[in-house]
């Protein structure tokens, strides 16, 4: 992994730097809060490992700085504040893990080697458009052209699976888990009575059908080819 640095301990810093090198990972190191600031939003990293106390700019501000401009990079933040409340404040500043000092360096590695395994965070879906249907998941709302579409909680819940699998096959034990939340059969066509509901909703009067039943299996929501 590619690692920024911020620490103004430069005892420490060295101590660290070597483990992670040592581990693998490339590291960049910044021992000011200013040029820290500057440093993340000029260059691409994969994790951040940043301390609290630093000169100029404090770690908590560039951590809100970086979450108030979308920055979603891992931070591992440090901090001689170990108090339960100083971890709670570092983490609703968007922190993903906190390590108290003094610390082991094989506990901060098994940290970064757990924040690496997690992946880049996927921004939150809020809008979905499939042709000229367009699904607000915020405000719970359908249109398909100009045409509000008025659905129950429930017709919502099937439209919202189905669009987050579009152009693939969701079957009825599928929707029975996740609109239900049934982990059984209850023996009845509960959901080919709500699937047709919404298809009258969604379909009926446009010239392309979005909902289609897969025979013997489920449903499939596609956009014209």
């Amino acid at each position: 992994m590619n690692i920024l640095l911020v620490e103004d301990d430069s005892r420490a810093a060295n101590h660290v730097m070597k483990g992670l090198r040592e581990a693998g990972h490339t590291v960049s190191h910044e021992t000011d809060g200013k040029a820290a600031t500057f440093m993340v939003a000029a260059e691409s990293f994969d994790l951040i490992i940043l301390d609290r106390m630093l000169p100029n700019v404090d770690g908590l501000t560039i951590l809100k700085t970086m979450r108030a401009t979308e920055d979603s990079t891992p931070v591992l933040l440090l901090s001689a504040l170990g108090e339960v409340d100083d971890k709670v404040k570092g983490l609703r500043a968007g922190a993903d893990d906190y390590l108290s000092k003094p610390f082991s360096l094989a506990e901060l590695l098994a940290r970064v080697d757990v924040l690496s395994r997690r992946g880049p965070v996927q921004p939150v879906t809020t809008h979905i458009q499939i042709a000229d249907l367009e699904i607000d998941l915020l405000g719970r709302e359908v249109r398909r052209g100009n045409q509000r579409i008025d659905l129950t909680t429930r017709e919502f819940k099937i439209l919202e699976y189905l669009a987050h699998h579009m152009g693939r096959v969701v079957t009825r034990s599928m929707l029975l888990e996740n609109v239900w939340e049934y982990h059984f059969d209850p023996q009845t066509n509960i959901i080919d009575q709500h699937v047709s509901r919404l298809r009258q909703k969604v379909d009926k009067g446009f010239a392309i059908q979005l909902i289609h039943t897969v025979r013997g299996t489920g449903y499939v929501i596609r956009p014209p080819v």
